[in-house]
């Protein structure tokens, strides 16, 4: 449903975590809303700025429409933050991360007095601003909460939450059924956030418990997902645990191939990256990457190395910038040598969704984060699960066990940092798998139908695209009420 000329053009915030992983979906967002007759304006610190103005103008000289940029200030001064920290990447001690949460807390003035200005019609923020919610309600602004992740690990971490099953087993490892879920869903408490748990520092657990708290009375939820992958936790989300949502995603697949740099700029040229990929035969590469904040041990990516080699497959694996110039304290001896025209490594950024999108790439080594994953479904690739932190094991569960199209490597502890040290056979074994076999084909063909829902739910009477004109519609309305007041 386009807008109609004589309507007022609604005008929607978005307000993301200062993280890249939850700047691209806004960014995605944005252009979306754009792309549909709404005027978007991103809130962010300056750091990022030149990350959103070639987003932007990306944007607008494929499709003409028009993206606005507002800047914000973390309070580093008055936490003890170093000036220059302006992003969670850059805090890179706990103490640091703690610090940055309490900043951002503390952001509310700031948005008060950039909606008092511009009145728009709508605030998206990120998950990590709870207070949200009540400094829009102060101007009647509809508050939606975007936490970027699936209706599954929405439904898993508010029932965890809400009925506490890891408070109730004898040992971090005993295994519990996640309480009033749709399916039987074994867990343990090692898999359960940290920052739920009793120990965990005071600033996190009330953190988390305002943010499940304003799911229940914030305007809604948007949802980085299609109904057709996870449909019976859609409707769990909405219709049994109440909380007003709508579907939009997958968010990337609405650039329809005409931008394809996201994020940092990539350490290789997309074009070598590319040519390499063409060399080699369908299916025949697997890709490994661990999202923009793992920060694995160095004896780990001697595991990963040696499980690379040992599995024979071809790889591209991506590798965090600070190991660069040390290849020699964490790869094997000889390891790129011999790896030559067999493997590719690929250090800081990679062109990702290009990468997984090419026919050559067979199988997908993931954190688990929900960008890596919905991108990993919709290039149609069966995936070998290494979750994290974060929400990742619930994610996981989901690509396992309800998809189908993944092998969990056997990671079991929740951790903010590397989690578990997994061993070279685990991780080759796992490489196999979906690499190889009928398994693996089985895998594939499943995900391979993932992909072709998710290009049909943002098409122009799919199941995203139609959840996203329903949310306009109430906008216009909430804009009517407000105006006739």
């Amino acid at each position: 449903m386009e807008i109609e000329t004589h309507q007022h053009q609604l005008h929607v915030f978005f307000f993301p975590l200062m993280a890249q992983g939850h700047i691209i979906p806004a960014i995605d967002m944005a252009k979306l809303f754009a792309s549909r007759g709404m005027r978007s304006t991103i809130i962010i610190t300056p750091h990022f700025v030149p990350l959103l103005s070639e987003a932007v103008n990306q944007n607008s000289a494929s499709s003409g429409t028009q993206i606005d940029v507002l800047t914000i200030q973390i309070p580093t001064n008055e936490v003890g933050l170093p000036k220059e920290v302006e992003s969670l990447h850059m805090a890179t001690t706990p103490e640091m991360a703690g610090k940055f949460f309490k900043a951002i807390g503390m952001l509310g003035p700031q948005i008060e007095q950039l909606l008092e200005q511009h009145r728009p019609d709508g605030l998206v923020a990120d998950m990590f601003f709870p207070w949200a919610t009540d400094v829009a309600a102060m101007f009647g602004i509809p508050r939606l909460i975007f936490h970027g992740t699936s209706y599954f690990a929405l439904c898993a971490s508010f029932c965890v939450l809400r009925h506490e099953p890891h408070k109730k087993v004898s040992s971090e490892y005993e295994t519990f059924i996640i309480p009033n879920f749709p399916e039987d869903i074994e867990f343990t408490a090692s898999r359960v956030p940290d920052f739920y748990k009793e120990d965990a520092e005071p600033q996190y657990i009330k953190l988390f418990k305002d943010i499940h708290e304003v799911e229940m009375r914030s305007y809604g939820v948007l949802v980085n997902s299609f109904y057709e992958l996870e449909p019976t936790y859609a409707d769990h989300y909405r219709n049994v645990l109440g909380i007003k949502a709508w579907h939009v995603g997958p968010l990337f697949l609405n650039d329809k191939g005409m931008i394809t740099k996201r994020g940092m700029e990539s350490s290789i040229d997309e074009q070598e990256c590319l040519k390499w990929l063409d060399s080699k035969k369908p299916n025949s590469v697997i890709y490994v990457c661990f999202g923009s904040i793992t920060n694995f041990e160095e004896r780990q990516f001697m595991e990963i190395a040696l499980a690379l080699e040992g599995s024979r497959q071809q790889f591209i694996w991506v590798v965090r910038e600070e190991k660069e110039g040390i290849k020699e304290e964490w790869l094997p001896e000889g390891f790129e040598e011999r790896m030559e025209g067999k493997g590719l490594i690929i250090r800081r950024w990679a062109p990702q969704i290009v990468i997984l999108g090419h026919e050559a790439i067979g199988g997908f080594v993931t954190h688990c984060g929900w960008n890596s994953t919905l991108e990993g479904v919709c290039a149609g690739l069966p995936m070998v699960a290494w979750p994290i932190g974060a929400e990742q094991f619930y994610n996981e569960k989901l690509v396992t066990q309800i998809l189908g199209i993944g092998i969990g490597v056997g990671a079991k502890k929740w951790s903010m940092n590397g989690g578990d040290f997994l061993r070279r056979d685990a991780i080759e074994n796992a490489v196999r798998r979906v690499m190889e076999g009928d398994e693996a084909e089985k895998m594939r063909r499943k995900a391979r139908g993932h992909a072709q829902m998710g290009r049909m739910a943002v098409q122009e009477g799919g199941s995203s695209y139609k959840d996203l004109d329903a949310l306009f519609e109430e906008l216009r309305l909430a804009r009517a009420t407000r105006d006739s007041v």
